[in-house]
Formats: C-alpha cells, sequence, structure tokens
C-alpha cells in the first residue's frame, strides 16, 4: 500500500468515525444517486439554460445545493461510473478504468460497503456499464439489486429506454426491509445516443433557438443535432420528477440525501471522450432535506471521486484506504460557505473508449482543471485523438467519436474548407501538452501551450500535474501502460469480447461484429 493510501484513508475513516450518529439508534440517511448518460453541466435550467426544460433538476438545486464546478473523473460511461463507486481515479481503477472493462473485487466500492453495513441497495437503468462486471470473479453487481423489469406503458420516441425508472424505483421501495435505509442508483440512458433524428423540431424546438459551441460547425444539422439532445435531457428529467414524487408520497423526501449528477460530457465531438469541459464538466445538485441550506451554490471545484466518501461519512460507515476523494459534507452543511478548498485542482484522465486503433492502443490523456486555467497532457501526440480511419470496434472511422449528423458534417467533403478550425479541433491531432485560460477562452479553442506568455503557469501546471500523478501511483509517468492489454469486455448483446491479445486477424474479425454505438 502507498504511503498517501495509508494516510489518506485512515484520515478519512477517522473523520467518518467522528462524524458518526451519536446514537446507535440515529437515523441514516437515504441515499439516492441520480446521474444522466453523457449530459454536459449547462444543460440544466439551474445554470441559466434557455434550450432546455428541467424542473425537477432545479428544484433540487432550489432546495438544496447547486455546485457550479463538478467535473467526472474520466469523460467515457465505465472509468467514469467506477470512479463514482470507488473514489479512485482512472490510473487507481485497474481494468475498471476502461471503456468495457471488468470490476477488479479487491477494490471496494461504497454500494457495497453500505449494503454490508445494512442498507438496502438496487439499482434502475444504467448501472456500472458497460463492462462485465463478474469476468474478475467478482460476486455482487457493483449498484446492487438489479429493478429494469417495469416498463413503459405508453409507445416511446425511438432511443428512449423502455424501463420505467421511476416505476422500478418504487418497486425497489416497497421490497425494502421496513427498518432498512436504502442506497438505491437511478440511471437515466438518456441523453445518451440514439435519437430521433429531428424529433425536437417536430415537437417544437426551433433551430434559431441553438448557441452552437465554438468547437463545432454551425450548420442546420448540428443545430437539429443538438435539439435532439436537449430534447432526451427533457424527457430524462420528467423521470426525475417521477421519482421525486414518489419519495414525496411516501414520506421519505427530507430524509434522503439526493445526488443529481451526469457521468460524461454529451455526445460530440470534442465533448465526450476529452477532457476539455464540455466533456468533464459536469451538472450537480444535492438535496438533503432540512440539512443543507436551501438555495446555496457551491463555486469550489469538486470531483465524482467525492461521491464515495461523502456517502459513507453520511451514513456513518468507515472510509477504506486508497480514496482520492474528499467528503462533500463539510461543504455541505456549511451551507456553501467559507474556504475550504479554494485552492483544490481537479485531475481528470482518460485511456481508451472504444477499440479505435490498432492493437487495443487508447488515447491517454491526463488533466489539471483550476478556477483559472486547463492544462492537457497527451502521452501518445502520434495518435489520432479519435481514432482517425482505423475501422474501429463500431465499425465506423474516428471511431470515438458517436455516430451522428454531426459527425457526418465533420467528415464531409466540403467540411474542412468551410470549417477549417472545427475540423481541426475536433478531428487533427493533438501536440503534447495544451493549456487554456477559461476566463477569456471558456470553449478552449486557443491553446497557449507554446505562448511565452503564459510559460510559467504551464510549467507550474505541469509540475504540479506530474506531482500529483507520481504521488497517486499512475503508471503512465513511469511509462507503464497496463491499459491497452485489458480485454474489451463485450458483453450479452454487445457482441462478443474484444480481446486485445489475440492475433490481428481474429481481432479484425471480431472487429466486424455489429456494435452498438457506445
Amino acid at each position: 500500500m502507498r504511503r498517501r493510501d495509508f494516510l489518506t484513508g485512515s484520515l478519512l475513516a477517522a473523520t467518518a468515525a467522528c462524524s458518526r450518529p451519536q446514537s446507535a439508534t440515529a437515523k441514516r440517511p437515504n441515499i439516492l444517486l441520480v446521474i444522466s448518460d453523457d449530459q454536459s453541466w449547462q444543460d440544466a435550467g439551474a445554470y441559466a439554460a434557455t434550450h432546455v426544460s428541467t424542473p425537477a433538476f432545479d428544484r433540487i438545486a432550489r432546495d438544496g445545493v447547486l455546485f457550479k464546478n463538478s467535473f467526472c473523473a474520466s469523460p467515457s460511461c465505465t472509468p467514469s461510473r467506477s470512479a463514482v463507486l470507488m473514489g479512485r481515479h482512472v490510473w487507481q481503477q485497474e481494468q475498471a478504468g476502461v471503456l468495457y472493462g471488468a470490476m477488479p473485487p479487491k477494490i471496494p466500492l461504497y454500494t457495497h460497503l453500505l449494503e454490508d453495513a445494512g442498507y438496502f441497495t438496487g439499482y434502475t437503468g444504467k448501472g456500472w456499464a458497460p463492462g462485465d462486471w463478474q469476468a474478475l470473479g467478482a460476486s455482487r453487481n457493483p449498484c446492487g439489486r438489479e429493478y429494469n423489469s417495469i416498463k413503459h406503458a405508453e409507445p416511446l420516441r425511438p432511443g428512449i429506454e423502455p424501463a420505467d425508472y421511476a416505476a422500478n424505483f418504487q418497486q425497489f421501495l416497497k421490497d425494502k426491509p421496513k427498518q432498512s435505509p436504502f442506497c438505491f442508483w437511478l440511471g437515466s440512458k438518456e441523453p445518451h445516443r440514439i435519437y430521433d433524428q429531428g424529433s425536437a423540431v417536430r415537437l417544437g424546438k426551433k433551430i434559431e433557438d441553438v448557441k452552437v459551441p465554438p468547437y463545432l460547425p454551425d450548420t442546420p444539422e448540428v443545430r437539429s443535432d443538438l435539439l435532439d439532445y436537449y430534447l432526451e435531457i427533457d424527457w430524462y428529467d420528467q423521470q426525475l420528477a417521477k421519482t421525486l414524487k414518489i419519495l414525496e408520497a411516501e414520506g421519505s423526501l427530507d430524509d434522503t440525501l439526493i445526488v443529481v449528477t451526469s457521468d460524461n460530457g454529451m455526445p460530440f465531438p470534442r465533448a465526450k471522450v476529452n477532457l476539455y469541459d464540455a466533456g468533464v464538466h459536469m451538472p450537480l445538485s444535492i438535496r438533503w432535506g432540512n440539512r443543507l441550506k436551501a438555495g446555496s451554490s457551491i463555486d469550489t471545484l469538486v470531483s465524482h471521486t467525492d461521491f464515495a466518501p461523502t456517502f459513507l461519512e453520511a451514513a456513518g460507515v468507515p472510509i477504506p484506504a486508497g480514496i482520492a476523494g474528499q467528503s462533500l459534507l463539510p461543504l455541505l452543511i456549511g451551507g456553501g460557505g467559507g474556504t475550504l478548498r479554494e485552492s483544490r485542482a481537479i485531475y481528470c484522465g482518460m485511456e481508451r473508449h472504444v477499440m479505435a486503433r490498432p492493437n487495443g492502443a487508447g488515447y491517454p490523456m491526463r488533466s489539471i482543471r483550476t478556477k483559472d486555467f486547463l492544462y492537457i497532457r497527451n502521452f501518445a501526440p502520434d495518435h489520432w485523438p479519435t481514432g482517425g480511419d482505423f475501422s474501429s470496434s463500431n465499425n465506423t472511422p474516428h471511431g470515438d467519436i458517436d455516430g451522428a449528423p454531426t459527425k457526418d458534417v465533420l467528415l464531409s467533403a466540403t467540411a474542412r474548407a468551410k470549417f477549417p478550425k472545427q475540423v481541426e479541433l475536433c478531428l487533427d491531432k493533438r501536440p503534447a501538452e495544451e493549456l487554456y485560460e477559461l476566463i477569456s477562452d471558456p470553449g478552449q479553442i486557443r491553446n497557449l501551450a507554446t505562448d511565452r506568455r503564459f510559460a510559467a503557469q504551464r510549467d507550474q501546471l505541469r509540475n504540479r500535474l506530474e506531482a500529483y500523478l507520481t504521488e497517486t501511483g499512475d503508471p503512465r509517468v513511469e511509462g507503464k501502460d497496463p491499459w491497452q492489454s485489458y480485454v474489451y469486455q463485450q458483453t450479452s448483446g454487445y457482441g462478443s469480447s474484444f480481446n486485445t491479445s489475440l492475433p490481428d486477424a481474429v481481432r479484425e474479425a471480431a472487429r466486424t461484429k455489429v456494435h452498438k454505438p457506445e
């Protein structure tokens, strides 16, 4: 065990022990994590967005705390969800740190720790996924008992998950032993692609209302694609509203610590699978009855690795060694005031998403994000960040970009002539270092890493990132790459397993199988 792991674990465990209820019979909070799939932070009404309708998310923020600087640990489904469950960075997750990975049974998860402490645990929708949680010998689902059997009765638009999240949550509550607190994971599969193309326009959303990010081509196709994404956020928020009504009806709303966020950024180029803010800056609102000051707003930078220690401390359960995150309770109970972490930086990482490069290679990146700057280290600048022309495991070039009208525009014959900057930003190779000044460049399109005026900031952040990665045991700083050897666990419904150790001919045959978009 590394010295940092031991000290961090011991300190957090002591903190949790000190924060336990005075009485052994004191009521522990229920814990409800609501996590959307591929939603960037700015796409919620509480952040002044007018292009979406999110009254349920906004209510949580109004009744509790809104975080303005919350970040996932990795901009890809599996490693992001692993970070939530483990409280660890992507480089500390082993095979859980890649898309279609596997769950190492030796790493404790907050869900299992709460279950062992008497919590009734379960999930609906998308839990820890995609991957094979049993492949390495784990005996319990990472998110608890599955509740996905109840489906919506009415016809749904193409691309909408048929499972009725609220109804399945209600069934979970019916099954819960009366005296047990619960821990539930509501994993919306929206606004993940696939979308019903053009549905938002047909249902009344306006093309002219879209503000296209500066890194995307401004075309009618891209605007319509963004509207379809917004429409799925509206749908997801409606399911959240139904869930809150169920908690109200049974009288447990104020006894429940509710956390509402997303796993990674929107499924568009330079967002999802990227360490720019569009990929890792997340919506986050938290409600906990009268324990929190209603209407609070927190600017402090926080991470998804903070959720596990927060839940464990709130439940009075010791926090295990190895957790990188910090409990948010001092911020939450303090009502958003104070300067507990004003100098804190956020660290994010990415290794491999789909099999978008030969021999299972990924695109390794690490970043350090402060309030003023974003610094990104690209460990393999000779690789294509999107996979390039290689035919990936989803049977497309540039496979780390989800198939979509926006991708079609970028790959069209005229795009480089009409939108050269956007094509460069979204598709081309990147230098080893990137530096962005966030106040003047919130879209992060002007790389200042070679600008002499910002050399001091670049060097300071480079050194700070390297020191942190060394301290937390990142194999990359030692020139090691265990991730390329990890099996691509395509489980039932997604084709057969894609093993990077197989001969090229066998691997190429597996790659041609029909594959659901990531």
